[in-house]
């Protein structure tokens, strides 16, 4: 924004406040007109002073009416938020993202995990809260520049730092994936319809592979057609990830969805040890036999062996157990109270689902199958792992309990970063998006060993909120071409924030 001098026809010059954030010229604000010159540098100044005000979002006290306050208030030149710089900004550098010195990048990720918003409005935000002028367009050559030069760099940066923070030991990796849907009707090479996690199987997808350490800093992702089978997506990403790092042994850690006998033959002739999640009631008639005939009590777990050097580590959860058997009844009443109302028909009768409790009787009638639901109470509480690993059974099942850091990484990256919605629609656009929502995910989880290191009560969600509220007030020294700049550290929380990580 800055102040316009408008001469009038009839001689009365108008100030006005400009904005031409989106590439055209709009007034925001008349400040007010007059021919007087003493009062036409008046309302500039008052303009000046309005667009500052907008910028900062601060109030002053004005109470005080003594010439010298007064002159320190015309001479402000800047108010930015400075809070998220020296938070995030600090993180972004000791992970060592600022060796690729791409100011763009930078700004993209700070904003992304304080103000996740569209490329488009990102660039309202900078100039708002930073006066950081940038053209919109300049920011998506960027993102061709990203995805056709820095993304595997990028990726390198994470897997060093990751490395560091683990004293140097990378040999259990976890993989899993997501589905990512877009609004639109037609599909194209990438955006492809197909199974979608989020229940929008009617929209164009692509499938997102994420490959995270323990503890769920990310390593490496890759993104696949949306009709691609997950299972089919595991054994490249993680080839890739061995090879280019030069790793001579990886347990493979990934849930049932990625389990077939094809993945378990590759990973076998590729000589990876794995830790997957087993379908147990897929299993043959002797093996369901030998798990029932267990009897486990709880926190209990057994080994059955299987062909092929494989394990079958069991499990029992009294929790488990107790939230199985709640699923099952409220699926079981959902059905009832389908069939009392008459909604169900031939069409529900597959094996989704609970719907897998319905049978036919005759040609028309539908009823509860209550022996299926019974006989399903034998397996509730029980958990199965299929490996070929020479770890321990407590050391299968502790690794497997980990998959729920990959599960928070899908959840942060779609819920708290935002993720979604993507408004690209080329596919190096969508892949250099997904990848600044990489980064910022490896600034929040740094973050988050931080706070953690450092004893502090806060969350990462907290911190970031707190360090949005600090502000930088830049102040021009009258008649010099000397600024000073001071921090406004106004609260307590910002106090706490600011000696936590030594602003």
């Amino acid at each position: 924004m800055f102040v316009r001098k408008k001469k009038n026809k009839s001689g009365v010059i108008s100030i006005q406040v400009i904005d031409k954030s989106n590439g055209k010229y709009k007034v925001v604000k008349t400040i007010g007109s007059s021919s007087n010159p003493i009062e036409v540098e008046k309302l500039f100044n008052q303009g000046k002073q309005w667009i500052k005000a907008r910028l900062g979002i601060l109030e002053l006290d004005f109470t005080n009416k003594e010439e010298q306050i007064k002159d320190f208030v015309r001479n402000i030149e800047q108010l930015n938020r400075k809070g998220i710089d020296l938070l995030l900004g600090k993180i972004y550098d000791e992970v060592g993202f600022g060796e690729l010195n791409e100011f763009i990048l930078r700004k993209l990720v700070l904003l992304r995990l304080s103000n996740p918003s569209s490329k488009l409005r990102t660039v309202d935000l900078l100039y708002k809260y930073y006066s950081i002028d940038i053209d919109e367009h300049k920011v998506y050559r960027y993102l061709d520049k990203l995805y056709n030069e820095q993304k595997e760099q990028i990726q390198q940066i994470s897997y060093r730092h990751t490395l560091k923070i683990l004293n140097g030991v990378i040999h259990v990796v976890f993989y899993d994936v997501t589905t990512l849907y877009f609004q639109i009707d037609d599909e194209d090479e990438i955006r492809k319809r197909g199974f979608s996690k989020e229940g929008k199987h009617q929209n164009p997808q692509i499938v997102l592979g994420l490959l995270v350490s323990v503890d769920g800093y990310p390593l490496a992702f890759e993104i696949f057609e949306g009709n691609k089978f997950e299972g089919h997506t595991m054994i490249p990403v993680i080839d890739a990830f061995k090879e280019k790092y030069g790793l001579k042994k990886l347990v493979i850690v990934a849930d049932s969805g990625l389990l077939s006998n094809q993945n378990i033959k590759e990973l076998q002739e590729k000589g990876y040890e794995f830790v997957l999640g087993a379908r147990i009631k897929n299993e043959g008639k002797e093996i369901k036999e030998q798990i029932l005939a267990l009897k486990l009590k709880n926190g209990a777990s057994e080994v059955i062996i299987k062909d092929d050097d494989l394990r079958l580590i069991i499990s029992y959860s009294g929790k488990r157990a107790s939230k199985d058997r709640h699923n099952r009844e409220r699926g079981l009443k959902r059905l009832e109270k389908q069939l009392n109302k008459g909604k169900l028909t031939k069409a529900n009768i597959n094996k989704r689902g609970y719907n897998k409790y319905l049978k036919m009787e005759g040609d028309i009638k539908i009823s509860i199958d209550k022996e299926k639901f019974e006989a399903d109470a034998k397996w509730d509480g029980l958990k199965g792992y299929i490996t070929n690993s020479k770890l321990s059974k407590e050391e299968i099942i502790e690794n497997y309990g980990h998959l729920w850091k990959i599960e928070k990484a899908f959840r942060i990256s779609k819920h708290d970063l935002k993720i979604r919605p993507i408004y690209h629609r080329l596919q190096r656009r969508i892949e250099a998006h997904i990848t600044i929502n990489f980064v910022a995910y490896k600034i929040y989880k740094e973050l988050e060993r931080q706070l953690k290191e450092k004893k502090s009560h806060l969350s990462p969600e907290k911190a970031i909120e707190i360090a949005k509220t600090i502000f930088a007030i830049k102040v021009k020294i009258p008649n010099t071409n000397q600024y000073f700049e001071e921090l406004l550290l106004l609260k307590e929380e910002q106090k706490e924030l600011a000696e936590l990580f030594n602003f």
